[in-house]
Parts: structure tokens; C-alpha cells; sequence
């Protein structure tokens, strides 16, 4: 079951030819050296794009960040410091977090990408020299041992039994085999891959193709021809800033108009317009959005998930389709004994399960087939069995004498152990080669035929097993020379994860549609798509999905959720096609075939311990525990961010209104002038972040998980919301003015009118923030959640509230008087009363 390579070469034509040399010899250090110079390393330039100016420079061309500063510079520019001081500082502390988990992030990467670079084995100057593998050249002999991960694409001019797990590259658990073409001849079974893994034998390769060039190289390549989408929410934040922008020019030049023709106060009207178009001007929604999302990427991290771009885990909990890899992912990328068969008797055995005295024959045999220090995964699995398994009496105290490796015409292993006094030989490879070394006759090997047929229709790797007496003499030239017994047959699979079926169902349940997309065989890729409840049906090969159009391949994506035979310009075709069906799209995987199709999704998901350097770099989020649960996790913690961040726009939404109508009603009506902007700037930029930022602690709501992903097209406020917020703040307004106006008619000074006034706002802010805790329970229930972080911010609102009032430097520079016990009552009364009044509305009113 071994899928073709995806692989074509690279664009500008074909390299020249690389000059064949002794493998005893290799290159001169000075010839490697020039060819280093003249090639470049053997890397991929995107592991050297992420400095600290390249980060920083990525964060401040997020527009709201320059909304912010361009804000902050505008009022500096007007000479009104204080203001400019509040929202640059702000909006700095907003960048240097951003950099700093930015930075985090990369180091974490750049951690991974150390552990898994292979220091390889070259002949230079006639020895054996271990290099850095930025130093491989092409053209250098590459020596190839067991368990070696190959350093670049090279072709084998000399082999031992080799195989290799190119499962990185075509999402194939199965070693391949791999020998040196008679006659220096090229072929697929000569060639090894950069990023391979040799899993049996042993020799020389030739380096034909380095960095860029080579087959994950050229992968790689294409992901910077890849363009990714602006996240939906922050698409629909720049809108929503857009529209708050604009009605606060449009307000601000008719206060301006209307002050000036009207009284001919020209002057009034240019602060009352200042003011009014900060109160209108969003500043605090980009702080919300930006610490929200970081926040939500520092949450994640302690559930070892590495968020790259923390705008991606708000998407997540929109996604409604999840692409997922088999192998590494779904699977645990190793081989376990599955199934065992002796003539009809069937066995299923389980780790530290006992064996009958047959099944333990055929497992003893599998085991003395095995190297002692296996690479290969089958063997691995074989050898978990040894503490079950007695020792056959004849291998006791016995040696490795020979080993017979897979040939062309015989895929089978066969090893000879041998002591001073007896010996036993043991082989295992494919059922039909082992049936034609026990010379079963032709109902027998039927009968072999129909067994391996129903196991591989599961998914199942299927060896036969044979042994044999040793002939205590030479030994034959071929392995048909000893008289072998058929055992039975061994089925092996890469087992599922613990916890996907699991996984799998709750986001069934949440409305998010699994689909797997491997290279594997279509039964396998069946098989484990039924272990794990994705689907059910046929698979889709690459083949057939070769024939599909675009349009038509659309329609099939709708309904099919197993791809098999995928190459990774067909994972990418298969993305695009569910984007254009307007699926927001989850992609996970590990391997470098994955690469481009993890950067097309919405979100990529790569697999930080198993995944390579290329598809961690194509990804948005990196499971550092490659557990697919986590991913579970990660969307359920996505639509939490959505609906605490819903929460918290619908709070500034809210505190807008009576800002906005505080500083228009004295324009209007001729009243004292109530808010400056120094009194703007500070609650839009001090007390509003704080309170809704206590938001982002906020638990999440009930049935988080059993609700369909909300739809793309979906506005951050729909219209029930934004009514919600705009009742709320035209009753804080109410509350407000009312304060302000008995105030003044009470003939209190301007200044202790002003610090009332600004009392009550700040404690119908207050009553706001506490009655959208919970959109979805009543009032009641929203006061009983627990939530420390948000008491926290309202008691540093608080504090800082008293601050003002009671530091005299702070009340000059806010025009503040005296605020007597009997005034903080009546503000704290009107919170109060405010708060009543939305527990009422909210029973008749549902949000959302």
C-alpha cells in the first residue's frame, strides 16, 4: 500500500547532473565548501523570517494599533497632553504585549526546529564526518543507517535492505522500500526524501537536491504563493469602527455648525465638536480585541496549545468544517498488533493480554524475525510482546548468525539464531512470499489469500509468519533453502488516539463537520475513519478526484468525509473548495505534505512533537502535545473569547450613548459644558477597558458546545444586540442627565456638577457591565457566576475613581469639586436603580 510521490521538480527547468564519485571518497572539504557558497544552505528561508523588527513591524500595521497612535498623535497635536499622554501610553503597553507573546511564540518554534535537525552522516575527504545540515551539499555522499533522518533528496547508489518512512511527506504509515537501481539507473525505489525517515538497513546516497530544491523544499516554496484571508472578526471590527468613525465626523461637524450659526460661539463649538467626536470615536475597541485575543493565546498555552496568531482562536469558534490528517493525528504514527490468524481461529489481542500456547508461537516467530534494536514501527510493535512471550527453547542463549533481507522478488526477513548446540530460523513478510517459502499447496495459500483480504479490507498491514529448524550446517544462499512451517498471519495498524472518538463526537455535536484527508489507502483510511466517527460511505481517491472540476469538486466535498490517495496539491484543491461552498475551515496535520493546506485554511493546526518545521510555520496554532482532544478544547475556548468579546463590544456600545449625549446635550440646550476631553479620554481609555476586559474571564455560557457555529456573514452585534446595548445606554443617559440637571437646578457649583455627574456615569457603567455578564440567563444568574477578574477590574475602577476625587493635582487637572457622601450615594443610588431596571427589561428582552 504504497501511494505514488507527489513530487514534481522544481520551477526554472531541470538542475544539471551531479557528477557520480566514489562513495569511499565523497567530496573535498574545499568542494563542498565552494558548493556551499555557490548553492546556498541546505534550509528553508522561512526559519529566518521571523526577527524581533520583523514582529514588531507585523504588529503595528494591525490597523487598530495605528488607530490608536494615530489618535493619540492628533491630540498631542491639538496640545491636549493629557489626553495624548493616556491613549499613546496605552496603546503602547498594547504593542509591547503583542510583540513579547509574538516572541514567545517563536522561540517555542525555534526550540522545536533544534530538537528535530539531524546532524547527518557525509564522507568528506574519505572519512565519515558528522555535519550541520545546513552544510549539505549537493553532490556529497550521505551515509544512510537505521533510524536516520535523511538530510536531503539524494539517490541511493548503494543499499542493504533499506526502508523509509516517507509518511511526512505522503501521509503513508507504511515503510517503503527502497534499493540502489542496477546500473546507476533512476527510479522511485532508489530515491530518498529530505525529511525521511530510514526505518531498516543501511547505504549510500548521493545528494541531488538541497533547501528550496528538494521535495519538502519545493512544498514549502509554494506556501509563499499561498494567500491567507483577514480573520472575520477583525474584518467585521474594522467595520464597526468604520461606522462609529463616521457618524462621529458627521456629529461633530453639526455641533460645530449648529454652535456657531445658531450662537455664534465658534470657538464652544470647536471643543464641544472635539469632544463629541471622541466620545463617538471607538479607541477602546482595538485595546478589547487585541488583549482579548492574547489573553485568549496565554489561556491556551497552559493546555499546551501554542497560539502563532491569536486571532486565529476566535475563528476556530466559527469553524465549521475540520480537515484533519490520518496518520500523526488521528493515529499515533506507530504500529500495534491488531489482530492475529491461525487457520480460522482469530485472536485480538491487547497490551499485557496472555497468549495461548499457539498464539505465542506466532508471536515469538515475529519476534525472532525482528532486528533486536528495531527502527521499523511493525518491529517496534512486535517487540512490545517480548515480556509475554516465553522464549523459544532453541533461541536460548543464541546469536544473530544471519539475516536474508527483503528482496525484490522476496519481500520477506528472514533471521538464523544460533547457539553452540541448536538454532531456529524465523521469517515474516508478505503472506504470499511467506506461503511460497512454506510451499503451501493451492487451497491452503487460497485459503491465506481470503484471511489476508478480509483483514486488509480493515485497514490492517498483514505479515505471515513462518519458522524452521536450523540445518545445523552451512547455511543456503537464499531463504527457500530452509524447510519452513506456515505459522499464521499478524495484522498491524497505527492505532487511533485515545479520546478522537470522543473528540470527534462533541464536535458533531457543536455543528462542526470532521473530514480526514490522507494519503493512506482507502481501506485504512476507511477503517480508521469508522474507529473514529467520521462519516460514513466510500472514499474519495486522488485519482478520482484528478477527474472533478473546481465546480463539480465543490458540490462532492459537501457530502464526502474521507479523502484517500491525497497528494498535497489535492488537500489544497479540497480547502478551496469547501471555502468556496463558505465552510469556514480547520485544518490539522503534521507533515510536510500538509504545509500548503494548513496556510490555505482559515486555521492551521500542525503538531508540534511529530510535526515538521514546514507545517509549523504554515499553521495559526500548534498542538505542542499532538493531542487531537486539544483541539476540542481550543474551539470550545474560541466561541468563549467570541461571546465574553460580543459581551464586551456591547458594553462600550452601551457606554458610548450617554458619553456621546453628555457632551452634545450642552450644545444643544446651552448648558455648562459637562465633559472635556481630558474626562473623555479617561473612561473611554481607562474605565471602559478595564470593566470590559473584566469580560474576558468570564465563564462560558451554557450549551457553548451544543450550538451550530455561528455564520460567517453573522454581524459581531446583530440588531437584537444592538438594540440591547443602545436601551441600555439611552437609560444610563436618562440617569445621567437627570442627576445633572437636578444638580444644576439645585444651584450647585459648575465643578461639584461635574464631579456628580461623573459619578453617576462611571456607576451606570457599572450597572451596564453587570447586566451583560450572561446573555443568555436572567440577571440573577449573571451575579451568582463566578468571576474574580471582573470584581478586580471594578474595584481598581473604583480606587482610581477615588483617586481623582480625593488628590487635588487630579481634580484640577478634571475640573473636579468636592464630592460629599450625599452625592456618591445619589451616583451609587442611580447604578443601582439603573441595574433594577435592566434585571426587569431583561426578562421580556432576550439579547441574543
Amino acid at each position: 500500500m504504497t501511494s505514488a510521490h507527489p513530487h514534481t521538480r522544481a520551477k526554472g527547468g531541470r538542475r544539471p547532473a551531479v557528477p557520480r564519485r566514489e562513495p569511499a571518497r565523497g567530496l573535498s572539504s574545499t568542494e563542498a565548501a565552494a558548493r556551499l557558497a555557490r548553492d546556498g544552505p541546505n534550509a528553508l528561508p522561512a526559519a529566518a523570517q521571523h526577527s524581533i523588527f520583523a514582529i514588531a513591524r507585523d504588529v503595528l500595521r494591525e490597523p487598530m494599533l495605528m488607530l490608536l497612535l494615530a489618535a493619540g498623535g492628533i491630540y498631542l497635536a491639538l496640545g491636549d497632553r493629557a489626553e495624548a499622554l493616556l491613549i499613546i501610553c496605552l496603546a503602547s503597553a498594547t504593542v509591547v504585549i503583542s510583540i513579547l507573546q509574538q516572541i514567545r511564540s517563536e522561540r517555542v518554534l525555534e526550540q522545536l526546529s533544534r530538537m528535530s535537525d539531524p546532524r547527518p552522516l557525509v564522507i568528506r575527504d574519505s572519512k565519515p564526518v558528522n555535519v550541520a545540515i545546513e552544510t549539505v551539499v549537493r553532490g556529497d555522499a550521505l551515509v544512510l543507517r537505521e533510524g536516520n533522518r535523511v538530510a536531503a533528496d539524494a539517490e541511493l547508489i548503494e543499499s542493504h535492505a533499506v526502508e523509509a518512512d516517507e509518511s511526512l511527506l505522503t501521509g503513508e504509515s507504511v515503510p517503503v522500500g527502497k534499493h540502489a537501481a542496477p546500473g546507476g539507473t533512476k527510479s522511485e525505489q532508489s530515491r530518498v526524501y529530505a525529511g525521511t525517515l530510514i526505518v531498516r538497513g543501511q547505504g549510500v546516497a548521493i545528494v541531488t537536491a538541497t533547501g528550496t530544491h528538494s521535495a519538502m523544499g519545493r512544498i514549502g516554496k509554494t506556501l509563499s504563493e499561498i494567500e491567507t484571508e483577514a480573520p472575520p472578526l477583525r474584518q467585521q471590527i474594522r467595520g464597526v469602527i468604520f461606522v462609529f468613525a463616521a457618524g462621529g465626523i458627521v456629529m461633530s461637524a453639526l455641533a460645530f455648525l449648529l454652535n456657531g450659526l445658531l450662537r455664534g460661539e465658534w470657538l464652544q463649538g470647536v471643543l464641544g465638536g472635539i469632544a463629541l467626536s471622541m466620545a463617538l470615536l471607538p479607541e477602546e475597541f482595538p485595546v478589547v480585541l487585541t488583549v482579548f485575543l492574547v489573553m485568549g493565546a496565554w489561556r491556551i498555552s497552559k493546555v499546551r496549545v501554542l497560539t502563532r496568531k491569536a486571532s486565529a482562536i476566535e475563528t476556530l469558534g466559527a469553524a465549521t468544517v475540520l480537515c484533519t490528517d490520518k496518520t500523526g493525528t488521528l493515529t499515533e504514527n506507530r504500529m500495534a498488533v491488531a489482530e492475529m490468524r491461525i487457520g480460522a481461529r482469530v485472536a485480538k489481542p491487547r497490551s499485557g493480554q496472555a497468549l495461548n500456547a499457539d498464539f505465542q508461537e506466532l508471536m515469538r516467530a515475529a519476534i525472532l524475525a525482528s532486528e533486536p534494536q528495531p527502527s521499523d514501527p511493525m518491529e517496534k510493535a512486535f517487540l512490545a510482546w517480548t515480556a509475554q512471550v516465553r522464549e523459544h527453547p532453541a533461541a536460548a542463549g543464541a546469536a544473530l548468525a544471519k539475516r536474508y533481507p527483503l528482496e525484490p522478488d522476496l519481500p520477506a526477513l528472514t533471521h538464523v539464531w544460533r547457539s553452540k548446540s541448536r538454532g531456529v530460523v524465523a521469517a515474516k513478510g508478505a503472506p504470499e512470499a511467506i506461503a511460497r517459502l512454506c510451499g503451501l499447496d493451492a487451497a491452503r495459500a487460497r485459503d491465506v489469500h481470503a484471511a489476508v483480504e478480509a483483514m486488509a479490507a480493515r485497514g490492517l498491514r498483514v505479515l505471515g509468519v513462518a519458522m524452521a529448524p536450523d540445518p545445523a550446517g552451512p547455511l543456503p544462499e537464499r531463504p527457500d533453502g530452509f524447510a519452513f512451517a506456515f505459522l499464521g498471519l499478524i495484522g498491524l495498524e497505527d492505532p487511533l488516539r485515545p479520546g478522537v472518538p470522543e473528540a470527534v463526537a462533541e464536535c458533531r455535536g457543536a455543528g462542526i463537520r470532521v473530514i480526514m484527508i490522507t494519503g493512506d489507502h482507502p481501506a485504512t483510511a476507511l477503517a480508521i475513519a469508522g474507529q473514529a466517527g467520521i462519516g460514513s460511505g466510500a472514499a474519495m481517491t486522488g485519482a478520482e478526484l484528478d477527474k472533478l472540476s473546481d465546480a463539480e469538486l465543490a458540490q462532492h466535498v459537501a457530502s464526502v468525509a474521507v479523502f484517500a490517495r491525497t497528494k498535497p496539491e489535492q488537500k489544497l484543491r479540497i480547502v478551496a473548495a469547501l471555502k468556496a461552498n463558505g465552510e469556514v475551515v480547520a485544518m490539522t496535520g503534521d507533515g510536510v505534505n500538509d504545509a500548503p493546506a494548513l496556510k490555505a485554511a482559515h486555521i492551521g493546526i500542525a503538531m508540534g512533537q511529530r510535526g515538521t518545521a514546514v507545517a509549523r510555520e504554515a499553521s495559526s496554532i500548534v498542538l505542542l502535545d499532538d493531542n487531537f482532544n486539544s483541539i476540542v478544547r481550543t474551539i470550545r475556548l474560541g466561541r468563549r473569547i467570541y461571546d465574553n468579546l460580543r459581551k464586551a463590544i456591547c458594553f462600550v456600545t452601551a457606554a458610548h450613548v450617554p458619553i456621546a449625549g453628555l457632551a452634545l446635550m450642552p450644545l444643544l440646550f446651552g448648558l455648562p459644558l459637562l465633559l472635556m476631553p481630558v474626562h473623555i479620554a479617561f473612561i473611554e481609555m481607562i474605565i471602559d477597558p478595564v470593566s470590559s476586559l473584566g469580560y474576558e474571564a468570564e465563564p462560558e455560557e451554557k450549551g457553548v458546545m451544543q450550538r451550530p457555529p455561528r455564520a460567517t456573514q453573522e454581524p459581531l452585534l446583530p440588531l437584537r444586540l444592538i438594540g440591547w446595548g443602545l436601551f441600555q445606554g439611552v437609560m444610563a443617559l436618562a440617569a445621567v442627565a437627570a442627576v445633572f440637571v437636578v444638580a444644576l437646578n439645585r444651584g450647585l457649583p459648575e465643578d461639584e456638577v461635574r464631579a456628580l455627574a461623573f459619578a453617576a456615569l462611571v456607576a451606570c457603567n457599572f450597572a451596564i457591565v453587570l447586566a451583560n455578564r450572561a446573555l443568555r440567563s436572567s440577571l440573577a444568574a449573571s451575579l451568582l457566576r463566578p468571576n474574580p477578574l471582573l470584581w478586580l477590574a471594578l474595584g481598581v475602577n473604583l480606587a482610581v475613581l477615588c483617586l481623582l476625587f480625593l488628590l487635588p493635582q487630579a481634580s484640577r487637572l478634571f475640573r473636579f469639586g468636592p464630592l460629599h457622601a450625599h452625592d456618591a450615594a445619589i451616583a451609587a443610588g442611580a447604578g443601582l436603580a439603573l441595574l433594577g431596571v435592566f434585571g426587569v427589561a431583561k426578562r421580556l428582552w432576550r439579547p441574543v
